[in-house]
């Protein structure tokens, strides 16, 4: 499975890759909005936002990339390791209702 994660702090993108590798997960992380930001997403299985640490304007060009319907979106208010893996879990599980998992 292909991860893209977007906001989240700087000094956690090694976390956050170490995470994702353990699920066996190709994983893009974005703290920052680069000038080609919108040309390297491409098209994940799975894109996480965690909105507390990100622009609106990151966000909505993340959408506006990954809006073909192959990618599930998942929005949390945290950026923790914990909560990303709280995503990956029940991502992997395909659980329906992905919109709840940071509540």
């Amino acid at each position: 499975m292909s991860v893209v994660i977007v906001g989240g702090h700087d000094r956690m993108v090694s976390q956050y890759k170490k995470v994702c590798k353990s699920y066996q997960c190709k994983v893009k992380v974005f703290t920052q909005m680069r000038a080609d930001f919108n040309k390297q997403i491409g098209s994940p299985d799975l894109l996480a936002l965690f909105t507390n640490t990100v622009s609106h304007k990151m966000v909505k060009t993340a959408l506006d990339e990954v809006d073909n319907g192959h990618t599930n979106v998942i929005r949390c208010h945290t950026s923790s390791k914990n909560a990303l893996t709280e995503i990956l879990e029940k991502s992997i599980k395909n659980e329906k209702n992905l919109d709840n998992i940071c509540a």
